[in-house]
């Protein structure tokens, strides 16, 4: 029997790699939307897969399209990757976030528990929750401190897939994944930033590529690498948490000294703080500047994951290194820019 796979949020990054991945392992794949993201399947046609997926009108907020979805597709597999993901915009739009983060999730659950109880459920929970860290590596035990109304959201739908997988006997799992990047990103993300923003400085179509705290420092993997994560933990006989990582981190500065090197100039840094900026060395011009306008109110300064469950009852290990993962993403944003006069 063909496995039937419903995935929230099937427009952005995640959505598209697991869209992928769940196609060439034969499944039927169902791609929930909201109307309004009706053209931002980008993604999944430059992987070559749109035409592939079954598409079904779904929205977080309303319960009742919840349940009407779930009767309709009777899915084997929910993949839950939906929400509203930047984290700065959450300290702007607090009570939204929570809706769709933390109460979304939890519609979803109680549908589940409605309509058919043994469909597999994942949860994208994310090391945001971590936030003011406990300890130099954050495992599935490490304690929680969000430090945003993002992580706070995403807090509350962690703890409600588990409660439900105990109160109810769901197959429910939570994948706690750190920072994971790629060249479908979004352009709002601070690394899609980093290498559009700097291709752009490279072929002179703009001065100075802005941003805020350099010294944030982050777990960064392959997103084509955590999707398969997510799959291998609805295929085991009872669901469970796992921390999906690296275990090696690097800071804002390190992602743009890499990206600038693959472009061919090195980045020479001078000043502090917000006076600080990034400078070609071979040219003297300064390509990167502090804006205090990107700082968020509460900061998470650095992150690293302890993935060693994930490798030990997963199989799991990433395979794409940090300075793979930049060279991908800058050739990525180097070839649009050719393709286009935006780089788009």
């Amino acid at each position: 029997m063909t496995k039937r796979a419903l995935i929230t949020g099937i427009s952005g990054q995640d959505g598209a790699y697991l869209s992928k991945l769940l196609l060439d392992k034969g499944y039927t794949v169902y791609g929930g939307h909201r109307q309004s993201a009706s053209g931002e399947f980008w993604r999944l046609t430059e992987l070559g897969i749109f035409d592939r997926i079954e598409m079904v009108p779904f929205e977080l907020l309303e319960p009742t399209n919840i349940t009407r979805v779930l009767q309709k597709v009777r899915p084997t597999e929910v993949y839950h990757l939906a929400a509203q993901s930047f984290v700065g915009a959450s300290f702007e739009q607090p009570i939204y976030t929570a809706d769709v983060n933390a109460l979304g999730t939890l519609r979803i659950l109680e549908a589940i528990r409605s309509v058919d109880r043994s469909i597999r459920f994942y949860q994208a929970s994310t090391s945001e929750m971590f936030g003011l860290i406990q300890a130099a590596a954050q495992a599935e035990t490490t304690p929680f401190h969000p430090r945003s109304p993002y992580g706070v959201a995403k807090l509350f739908a962690h703890w409600a897939t588990i409660n439900y997988r105990e109160a109810y006997g769901l197959h429910a799992s939570c994948g706690i994944l750190f920072n994971h990047e790629s060249p479908l990103r979004g352009r709002e993300f601070v690394t899609r930033k980093i290498t559009r923003g700097l291709v752009d400085v490279h072929l002179g179509r703009r001065e100075v590529l802005a941003l805020g705290n350099l010294k944030a420092a982050r777990d960064w993997g392959f997103a084509g690498d955590y999707v398969d994560a997510m799959w291998r933990m609805l295929q085991r006989p009872a669901g469970d948490d796992f921390v999906v990582a690296t275990g090696h981190t690097h800071t804002v500065e390190q992602f743009l000294e890499a990206a600038a090197a693959r472009l061919g100039f090195p980045i020479a840094w001078q000043g502090e703080g917000v006076d600080q900026v990034g400078v070609n060395a071979q040219t003297g011009r300064v390509v990167v500047r502090v804006d205090p306008a990107f700082f968020r109110p509460s900061e998470v300064d650095t992150l690293t994951g302890d993935a060693r469950k994930a490798q030990e009852l997963l199989g799991w290990t990433p395979t794409t290194t940090f300075q793979g993962l930049v060279e991908m993403m800058i050739d990525a944003d180097r070839a649009r820019a050719t393709r286009t006069p935006t780089g788009d």
